[in-house]
């Protein structure tokens, strides 16, 4: 069996890991664009504020550990076209611009996202920067270091990243978010607007509701951001507006998602059966409605990289899908979630609620019994959770693993109520805060369930 590979990031490396493994004979070939493979672009903020002392550091995987292994490492070679009927593929050597052809068995395909760049004028000047690859992240850190004020454009996670890691280098910052609330897409306005705070109290220039309309050189030599109100200088700015699929060398041959991410089986076999996709390029399956969705987070692609390793020589191992569980440290704040928001809830069709609690992670009388602020979303019809956002300055990132346990089980708020949790005065109290909201979201609806 002869696989080949298109991407060697995270979904990449996983599945050829997998191959190794469960298909020791068959003959693997890498074709990877970038000349460094496993990257994890999320370190990029953690290197500007200085606890990741080199880019160089964050890479786990290197080419030489696979082709000790047997694997064809094709390291700085685009794939520019696929032919999937007659499986052959054309490819360039970028460094020596030759053209050549190859062909598979079968085909996995984990070429990532790119940065989706919004259509600004002025957004080609060399000033402002992507911050996905090795090579931009790269580029980012050398040429913002000795420049003091910094645009970030997108609120969600990449861009608060960046604007903390700025923030706390020294910068000046200034965040633009076009929708009215950040991280708009995981959590509550509450949360939201108290991640705002957060961000401000530290000294980040927030503006949302806000749309860039062009990026200008002004005669001082600053970089000018033009809004809908006003009009802004910095030095330098960053784009962080979101991602999309690495698809087009497959557009019209498979099934796709309006928005082009790969649609798959259970076991990440697309509509073509010799081809397989995993990571930033493939849907994810959101086990609360069974429906596809675009997820490109590498907590995603090493699962559905692993997978399409595990069943590229047959059927092996099904998806447990999703239920797009993530979470994210800020100035010292976890902000974690799994499941929908409530506006996600509505527009699915659910009969959604919300239960709020806030209070301390354990006893007052404890020191540093920091506040947590939950957000529990429920369906009214059935009791079944569907959601959770929690931020606390104490490390609440377990609790929305506990959650995405309980929603993948179709658990019910009475559940959630109720079930056994530890307790001990260092960790809570006697009801754990998960306890205590889904105590609330029961009360809300009149008392528990008959059992």
């Amino acid at each position: 069996m002869k696989v080949i590979v298109i991407g060697c990031t995270h979904a990449g490396i996983a599945a050829i890991k997998q191959i190794l493994i469960n298909y020791p004979t068959a003959e693997i070939t890498v074709y990877e664009r970038q000349e460094n493979i496993s990257y994890l672009s999320c370190a990029t903020y953690l290197h500007i504020e200085g606890t990741v002392k080199s880019l160089d550091e964050t890479f786990y995987a290197e080419p030489d550990e696979f082709v000790k292994q047997g694997v064809n490492m094709r390291i700085r070679h685009d794939v520019i076209k696929i032919d999937a009927a007659t499986h052959t593929l054309l490819v360039q050597n970028l460094i020596t611009k030759e053209f050549f052809n190859d062909t598979y068995n079968k085909l996995i395909m984990a070429a990532g996202s790119t940065t989706a760049i919004p259509a600004i004028t002025g957004i080609e000047n060399p000033r402002v920067l992507l911050c996905k690859t090795y090579d931009q992240a790269h580029d980012l850190c050398q040429k913002t270091v000795s420049q003091r004020r910094i645009g970030i454009l997108g609120g969600g996670r990449i861009g608060i990243e960046l604007a903390e890691g700025y923030a706390k280098s020294g910068h000046a910052v200034t965040l633009f978010q076009r929708p009215k609330y950040l991280l708009d897409k995981y959590v509550e306005p509450n949360l939201s607007l108290a991640t705002a705070k957060l961000l401000t109290k530290h000294g980040i220039k927030v503006l949302t509701n806000t749309t860039v309309t062009s990026f200008d050189e002004d005669p001082d030599g600053s970089l000018v951001i033009a809004t809908q109100d006003d009009r802004y200088h910095v030095d330098m700015a960053a784009v962080s507006a979101g991602m999309l699929p690495n698809t087009k060398l497959l557009k019209g041959q498979i099934e796709t998602t309006p928005d082009g991410a790969i649609i798959t089986d259970d076991y990440m076999y697309t509509s073509d059966e010799a081809i397989l996709a995993a990571g930033d390029v493939a849907a994810v399956r959101l086990n609360i409605t069974d429906q596809n969705t675009y997820l490109p987070l590498a907590s995603q692609a090493v699962r559905q990289g692993t997978l399409a390793g595990m069943n590229v020589g047959e059927r092996r191992v099904r998806t447990l899908g999703s239920q797009l569980t993530s979470g994210m440290l800020v100035f010292g704040h976890t902000i974690a979630e799994a499941g929908l928001t409530l506006e996600a809830a509505k527009a699915a069709h659910l009969n959604a609620a919300t239960a709020h609690y806030e209070g301390p992670y354990r006893p007052n009388f404890m020191p540093d019994a920091y506040e947590v602020n939950i957000n529990l979303v429920y369906d009214r019809n059935n009791r079944r959770v569907l959601g959770v956002q929690l931020m606390s300055q104490h490390d609440v990132s377990q609790s929305a693993n506990v959650v995405s346990m309980l929603i993948q089980n179709h658990g019910t708020i009475d559940q959630l109520a109720m079930v056994d949790m530890l307790f001990s005065l260092n960790f809570n109290n006697p009801f754990d805060y998960l306890n205590l909201v889904g105590q609330i979201a029961v009360t809300q609806e009149n008392g528990y369930a008959r059992s």
